[in-house]
């Protein structure tokens, strides 16, 4: 034991194993494999004898069975623990590859990040490529590398080049990580897909960006974005599940394109959002689910559009809306399901074109608003099916046309609706079929018109008072 312990003590190299244990655990070793050769010997020898003694007439145990049979056992045990072994080793090569593989991609997030730092747009532009390259990689860290190109995004940033907050090539950078992020999103199934993560745009500015085709499954935010210029196309983009928040939002300039996409599920937000001159388009939109929010926005200029969409389910939300200027178009639109809001909307100078509209099923709500100024424009519509509701409300400024309108099915409500002032008419409109109610309608001022309107059919629900003239 002297002799093991001063072994121990002794100076040894830098690369010198120590194996002073193996003197202590090879002999344990072979006694416990000794003493487990004893105790299987005999018992397998006693299992022979047993054997043996049933048999008549009765025959010796054969010490050479009982060997081979000790041995194989002992062999197959072995091989058990060798295998233990070598499966134990194998987990360890792995988690330390592992480590590896992490120490790696962490190594290549610390250079993506310091390049996306740079003063120069053409090694920035390098940090985005190879952030993006680092999320497919990463897929635990995916999120955390798609974060930090949304903040990137978020940074100040000033696209006029005059000013002295703009940066050479800062734009090209910016629409780099938009595109990047527009690639991930258009085959959802793929392992490299970045449907099911989440982007903050919160107080971004955009000055131009294409979302074409890109699929939203989950939370994206826009809130408090402007929207100063150039181009944002979601065209063709698919809304099937989670929340765009467009909350706060600033459409100052420029085009907000959803041409030709489809709203089957989750919510679109343009709450509070201001829009003075800009051009956001739904034209030929799908709305089959979910909900579109444009609750108490501002309408003071530019135009919201959804020439041709159709609308067979979901909800379109503009309660509580100011219209003081701009255009809001639902022209040639398929209104076949779903409900369109207009709640409490105040319409004091915007124009709202519903020309050749299909009302075949849904609802339009107009309940409570207020015309006091601007134009809502139903030239031409087919009311087939469904429901337009302007209960209770005051009319006492501006326009509500309904020229050659076809009424041949569906109601339009103006039950209790107050016409103190503005025009209302149904010249040229035929009713064929249908209803419209007037009942509780209160005509102090204004004007409703239904000069050359031709009555085949339907109702007409005056209620207990003069109808108005022309009528």
């Amino acid at each position: 034991m002297a002799l093991l312990l001063r072994r121990r003590q002794a100076p040894r190299g830098r690369y010198t194993p120590n194996l002073w244990s193996v003197w202590i655990v090879a002999p344990v070793a072979l006694v416990v494999v000794g003493t487990l050769a004893f105790g299987l010997y005999h018992g397998v020898y006693g299992l022979l004898a047993d054997a043996a003694r049933s048999q008549k007439p009765r025959k010796p145990v054969n010490i050479n069975d009982v060997i081979k049979t000790t041995v194989t056992i002992l062999t197959l045990v072995g091989a058990v623990l060798a295998g233990i072994y070598a499966y134990r080793k194998q987990l360890l090569s792995e988690g330390d590859a592992h480590r590896a593989d992490a120490d790696q991609l962490a190594g290549r997030y610390t250079t993506a990040a310091e390049q996306l730092g740079h003063d120069q747009a053409a090694v920035r532009l390098a940090g985005v490529y190879a952030l993006a390259r680092l999320a497919d990689d990463w897929q635990e860290q995916r999120q955390v590398c798609i974060d930090v190109l949304c903040a990137y995004l978020r940074m100040p940033y000033e696209p006029d080049p005059t000013t002295p907050g703009h940066k050479q090539g800062e734009r090209e950078v910016r629409q780099t990580i938009i595109r990047v992020i527009r690639d991930h999103l258009q085959q959802p199934d793929t392992p490299a897909s970045w449907c099911s993560c989440s982007f903050d745009f919160t107080g971004a500015t955009f000055d131009g960006g294409d979302f074409t085709g890109s699929h939203f499954r989950c939370t994206t935010s826009f809130r408090g974005a402007t929207f100063s210029g150039g181009t944002v196309h979601f065209d063709d983009a698919t809304f099937s599940g989670g929340t765009i928040q467009f909350d706060d939002a600033r459409f100052s300039g420029g085009t907000v394109s959803f041409y030709g996409a489809e709203f089957s599920g989750g919510t679109v937000s343009f709450y509070d959002a201001e829009f003075s001159g800009s051009t956001v388009r739904f034209d030929y939109a799908e709305f089959s689910g979910g909900t579109i929010q444009f609750d108490d926005a501002m309408f003071s200029g530019g135009t919201v559009s959804f020439y041709g969409a159709m609308f067979s389910g979901g909800t379109v939300d503009f309660g509580g809306a100011d219209f003081s200027g701009g255009t809001v178009r639902f022209s040639r639109a398929d209104f076949s399901g779903g409900t369109v809001s207009f709640y409490g909307a105040e319409f004091s100078g915007s124009t709202v074109r519903l020309e050749r509209a299909k009302f075949s099923g849904g609802t339009v709500h107009f309940n409570q608003a207020r015309f006091n100024g601007g134009t809502v424009r139903f030239d031409g519509a087919r009311f087939s099916g469904g429901t337009v509701r302007f209960e209770d409300a005051a009319f006492s400024g501006g326009t509500v046309r309904f020229p050659g309108v076809r009424f041949n099915g569906g109601t339009v409500h103006f039950e209790r609706a107050l016409f103190s002032g503005g025009t209302v008419r149904f010249d040229g409109a035929r009713f064929s079929g249908g209803t419209v109610d007037f009942d509780g309608a209160d005509f102090s001022g204004g004007t409703v018109t239904f000069e050359r309107a031709r009555f085949s059919g339907g109702t007409i629900v005056w209620g207990p008072f003069s109808q108005p003239a022309g009528a």
